[in-house]
């Protein structure tokens, strides 16, 4: 992401998805009067993720850019939705209260044109991720009215999230209850539809890859190099662009920019079946389901498509294997193909109870997978602190803290930096020192971000070690926020 004004303009990029936004000033109408301070709020269009970012696994670079001047900032665009909004007056500014029914008109900034590394929206896979302690966040961060839009995002948005639900971890050869979660409420969102809803009103630019920055000799700005040939210049970079970031990899070089690869692995099934098979499939639990198994395997199944309530063969579940797997093994079988790693996954599932070992045996041969090795990097390392350039660049999401995804945790972190740095520049353009406000927003991200990602990485080891399952975060500490 790139943030383009002199002095006062900012730029975002998508922390969870895998496009890069640029903004800038707009109209917006807000609820509630407010405090004398400068607020910016914004959210970039995401996916993390992650796959999750999760099971989140973004591999898509956001770079978002933000090129504003004073001037052009007064010139604003309310025909534009920006997923990151901030609001202006003379003397008083504020932040959107979905809560309040009196509306407040401010002059407002923050458009966003989006630069996407894919030539298209939606690329060839869709995944779902879990949205639970950082949804106030993205509530907070979402245009007046618009968080009354996430029940169509849902999996299932026939049903209204619960307040609280259970979710269930089941001994993987057995069927044998082994701990259930109570928490909520618990989103599970459609990496697509979230993306369509966070990306409405957005000039997107796709085909758009980062390849080099530079920097202003005033320190004023910074450039993005795209490998087309073409540049844009803002007041700040911000690089959401994945868990295999190009711009982080440029800040610290490709060595330690590099991600971590670790040794473990899964396959991602979406399938459809008949009716019969579906109900019975979705009568284990109607969004979500764990497993562990003695074998040292993990598994997780879920819906990902139920928006026809009443055809049960339109469903499309979500579902995956996860093992053990060496580096080494991960190198041998790189070329193999989306049938080979079906009927790989179709062999663990004999060994386990259903829905699993039903759902793949009824997974026909001709379905499309993909597969992951797991990864993570972690920013809390040393060598991996970045040079923010006096905050003309930092980074948000996968980009700055990819982590594993069996605790589910990386979409809301991504849509908490989004938030924070929010926070970081409403500082910075009520008059605080750039360098300051950045560098004391990387340090909370870098501390929180960096302890999740350590935790969700022993995370995985231990729920592949039947030995240790109970000693995991999961089960001791369920989907609560690591405390940092």
């Amino acid at each position: 992401m790139l943030d383009m004004s002199c002095r006062q303009a900012s730029l975002l990029v998508c922390p969870v998805s895998p496009v890069c936004i640029t903004v800038q000033p707009r109209a917006l109408s807000w609820k509630h009067q407010l405090p004398a301070a400068q607020q910016l709020r914004r959210i970039c269009p995401c996916s993390s993720l992650d796959p999750v970012r999760h099971g989140f696994a973004p591999r898509l670079l956001h770079q978002q850019d933000l090129a504003l001047t004073d001037s052009q900032a007064r010139q604003a665009l309310p025909s534009h939705r920006a997923c990151a909004r901030y609001v202006h007056t003379r003397q008083a500014s504020g932040h959107d209260c979905p809560a309040d029914s009196a509306l407040t008109k401010h002059q407002a900034g923050i458009a966003c044109i989006v630069f996407e590394r894919n030539s298209a929206k939606h690329g060839g896979r869709d995944w779902n991720m879990g949205l639970h302690w950082g949804a106030s966040a993205l509530a907070a961060l979402l245009p007046h009215g618009w968080w009354a839009r996430i029940q169509s995002v849902q999996v299932d948005p026939n049903v209204p999230t619960k307040e609280q639900d259970t979710m269930k971890w089941l001994r993987g050869d057995t069927g044998e209850l082994v701990m259930s979660i109570d928490f909520g409420p618990f989103y599970r969102l459609r990496r697509s539809k979230l993306r369509d809803l966070l990306s409405d009103g957005l000039n997107v630019q796709y085909g758009k890859c980062l390849q080099d920055m530079s920097y202003a000799h005033n320190g004023h700005s910074v450039t993005a190099h795209f490998a087309d040939g073409s540049t844009v210049t803002g007041s700040m970079l911000v690089g959401a662009d994945g868990a295999r970031s190009s711009t982080r990899q440029i800040l610290l070089g490709r060595q330690l920019g590099a991600i971590n690869h670790l040794p473990y692995a899964a396959t991602f099934v979406q399938s459809k079946f008949t009716a019969e098979q579906a109900i019975y499939l979705r009568s284990f639990h109607p969004l979500y389901l764990g497993c562990v198994h003695p074998n040292n395997k993990f598994a997780f199944f879920g819906m990902h498509d139920a928006s026809n309530a009443e055809d049960p063969s339109s469903w499309t579940f979500f579902f995956y294997i996860s093992w053990p797997s060496s580096l080494e093994e991960q190198e041998a079988t790189k070329d193999w193909s989306q049938s080979q790693r079906l009927k790989q996954q179709k062999e663990l599932a004999k060994a386990f109870c259903d829905p699993w070992k039903s759902a793949l045996e009824w997974t026909a041969e001709e379905t499309p997978v993909w597969y992951l090795g797991l990864t993570d990097w972690d920013p809390g390392l040393p060598g991996h602190r970045w040079d923010s350039h006096n905050g003309l660049v930092t980074m948000v999401g996968d980009a700055v803290h990819p982590m594993t995804f069996q605790r589910g945790q990386g979409l809301n972190h991504s849509i908490t930096d989004a938030e924070r740095l929010c926070e970081a520049i409403t500082k910075i353009r009520a008059g605080h020192d750039r360098q300051d406000a950045v560098a004391a927003f990387e340090e909370e991200m870098i501390k929180r971000g960096g302890t999740e990602v350590r935790e969700g990485t022993a995370n995985t080891v231990m729920l592949h070690d039947w030995d240790r399952v109970r000693e995991s975060p999961l089960f001791k500490k369920g989907m609560n926020k690591v405390n940092t």
